[in-house]
């Protein structure tokens, strides 16, 4: 990891600090500060574009339009979310065609992709899934969502086995398991929110087999057929997260850490959603922070004993 990279100007403030701040949001440290400072850039530039795609794929921009200017959005399309992801698009082929990109984010993560030698499929992927995310508003089994999980999680994974040099098909695999993982817990917190958005990320199937109507899902707490819906997902998420142990027992140094946090960070929520008794239609279950690091260190201390 020791690859020359050039330092990119430092982006616009307001706009572009407000997405990268979103970074405390998320259920697992994206750039904790333990790692190497070129980690952490490498980190926060790929994490800059996946929160960017998905603001643009929620409706979630900061307002001013900022972003679609930067991106060649004629104001009038500002709001035509797949407009918006077709210029995303187009600069990322821009980084990838050693052009200079629009946007003050792909500006800085154009300087990872060349240190990294990153490829382009993970970004096309995260794209494409928030394309899905316009037409495709409910899913009808546990398979469907998976496929989906493939480009909105699972391609950040391989991004991270990338940056780190730490590519193998095993690794890839777990990876994906993890990852998967991850996207369904964050559903699972996320349920009244992504209704609010007219989305459904409970497989329809499974809704039939629980009993669960959209309605159900629409009051403002759990019914019973609800919580045991809730908690059939998280055991299929706590048992992806399994695979989760030997990736971090595969690797070493301040990477173990990092993927520890992932895993334990998955833990960490499932067992938040556990302690509200599953009921999430109140809004999304955070762990508190000490309870994220006990889940770090027992994935730590598994990962050691398989290792």
């Amino acid at each position: 990891m020791t690859a020359t990279r050039e330092t990119p100007a430092a982006p616009p403030v307001p706009t572009v600090r407000a997405t990268l701040d979103k970074a405390t949001e998320e259920n697992f440290p994206v750039a904790p500060f333990f790692l190497p400072r070129a980690w952490r850039a490498d980190l926060m530039a790929v994490y800059g574009f996946a929160r960017l795609v998905d603001d643009i794929g929620d409706g979630d921009l900061a307002p001013g339009g900022a972003d679609a200017r930067w991106l060649g959005v004629a104001p009038a399309d500002a709001d035509d979310r797949l407009v918006m992801l077709d210029a995303l698009e187009g600069d990322v082929r821009r980084v990838f065609a050693a052009d200079e990109p629009r946007h003050p984010l792909l500006r800085t993560l154009a300087a990872t992709v060349r240190a990294r030698s990153l490829t382009i499929d993970p970004f096309l992927g995260l794209i494409e899934a928030n394309r899905r995310d316009q037409v495709v508003h409910r899913y009808a089994s546990h398979d469907e969502l998976l496929s989906y999980c493939e480009l909105s999680a699972n391609t950040v994974g391989h991004l991270v086995l990338q940056l780190t040099g730490t590519t193998t098909p095993e690794r890839l695999r777990r990876s994906d398991a993890v990852c998967t993982a991850l996207q369904i817990v964050e559903h699972l917190q996320d349920v009244a929110e992504d209704l609010h958005r007219d989305r459904i990320y409970l497989p329809a199937d499974d809704m039939r087999r629980f009993h669960v109507t959209e309605a159900d899902l629409a009051a403002p707490a759990a019914n019973a057929s609800v919580r045991a819906l809730i908690a059939f997902q998280a055991q299929r998420a706590d048992e992806l997260l399994d695979e989760g142990i030997p990736l971090v027992a595969s690797v070493s140094g301040r990477l173990r850490l990092l993927l520890a946090g992932f895993t334990g960070g998955g833990r960490a929520a499932i067992g938040a959603i556990r302690s509200a008794r599953y009921d999430v239609l109140g809004g999304p279950p955070r762990p508190a922070r000490t309870q994220l690091l006990r889940d770090v260190g027992a994935v730590l201390r598994r990962a050691r004993k398989e290792g």
